[in-house]
C-alpha cells in the first residue's frame, strides 16, 4: 500500500512542478513540444553504433533541467523506473554482434557492447526530454498545444483523459487495497488466489467511477475543450528558443563536436 501512495504521490509532484514560475515555464508549450520533438527526431538519427556524438546533447536536458529548477534526483529515479524497457531492448546486442569495433588498451568491444550503450545513451536522452517537458509544461499544455498544432481534437482530449485516469485508477486500486488489509487477519485474503477477484472488482469500480466523472463533466459544461490557467501566446522569445535548439542539434549532428574539442586540446597539449 505504501508503493502505491509513493507512487500517486510523485505523478502528482510531476504536475506541481509545471506550475513554477521559471523562464522555462513561461515560454509558449507550443515552443518546448517542437524543440523536444526536433530533439528527439535528431537522436534517433543517429546510427546504431554511435556514442561520442551524442555527449553535446545532454546539454539540452541539464540546461533546460538548472533553469525550470527541476530537481535531478527526481529525474533520475524518473528514468530507472522505466529503464528496464531500454536494457531488454539492447540486452542481447552483445550476444549477437560479436565483431570487434574498438580496442581499449589490449581490450577489443563488440559492436554489440557498443550498439547497446548507445541505446540506452539515447533513451536516458529521449526520456529526460519527455519528463522535462511535461515537469515545466504540464500534460495539459501538452496536449492543449497538439491541439493548437492542428492535431485531431478528438486525439489529444483522449491523450489528456488517458493520462488523468491514471490518478483515478491508482485512488481506487488503494481504496481496495486499504480495504483488503482491513478485512484480513493473520495473513489471510493476502495471497495471490484473491488477485483475479481484486481485478474484475478494480475494472467493475473504475467503469462506474468513469461514468460518474463523465455525468459530471456533463453538469460542469464540459463541450471537449481543453483550458489550461495560462493563456497561450506566441512571442519572439519562443520562436528563438525554437531556433537556437534546433541550431545547436543540427550542430551536434553534423559536426563531431567531441572530436573537435579533443583534436583542440591534443594540439594545444603537444
Amino acid at each position: 500500500m505504501a508503493k502505491i501512495d509513493s507512487a500517486f504521490f510523485n505523478l502528482g509532484y510531476l504536475d506541481r512542478l509545471s506550475y513554477l514560475d521559471t523562464p522555462v515555464h513561461r515560454l509558449d508549450p507550443r515552443s518546448k513540444l517542437i524543440t523536444s520533438l526536433i530533439f528527439i527526431f535528431v537522436i534517433v538519427s543517429f546510427h546504431k553504433y554511435e556514442i561520442s556524438m551524442l555527449l553535446p546533447f545532454m546539454l539540452f536536458p541539464v540546461s533546460i533541467a538548472s533553469l525550470g529548477e527541476i530537481p535531478f534526483a527526481y529525474l533520475a529515479k524518473k528514468i530507472m523506473i522505466v529503464a528496464p524497457f531500454a536494457v531488454m531492448v539492447g540486452i542481447f546486442n552483445p550476444v549477437f554482434d560479436r565483431g570487434i569495433l574498438m580496442h581499449i588498451g589490449d581490450t577489443g568491444i563488440s559492436g554489440g557492447w557498443i550498439s547497446f550503450i548507445s541505446i540506452m545513451l539515447r533513451f536516458i536522452l529521449t526520456i529526460s526530454a519527455v519528463f522535462i517537458l511535461i515537469s515545466t509544461t504540464g500534460f495539459t499544455g501538452v496536449c492543449l498545444a497538439l491541439e493548437r498544432m492542428k492535431v485531431p481534437k478528438i486525439f489529444a482530449v483522449q491523450l489528456l483523459f488517458l493520462y488523468r485516469y491514471i490518478f483515478v485508477l491508482i485512488e481506487e486500486v488503494h481504496s481496495m487495497m486499504a480495504a483488503r488489509a482491513l478485512r484480513s487477519f493473520n495473513g489471510r485474503g493476502m495471497g495471490h488466489k484473491v488477485a483475479g477477484g481484486i481485478i474484475g472488482h478494480l475494472l467493475l469500480r473504475t467503469i462506474d467511477r468513469a461514468r460518474r466523472i463523465h455525468l459530471a463533466m456533463h453538469c460542469r459544461g464540459f463541450e471537449g475543450d481543453i483550458h489550461i490557467m495560462r493563456a497561450m501566446k506566441f512571442r519572439p522569445a519562443d520562436a528563438l528558443f525554437i531556433v537556437a535548439w534546433s541550431s545547436a542539434f543540427l550542430c551536434f549532428r553534423f559536426y563531431d563536436i567531441p572530436g573537435i574539442i579533443g583534436k583542440v586540446t591534443g594540439g594545444m597539449f603537444r
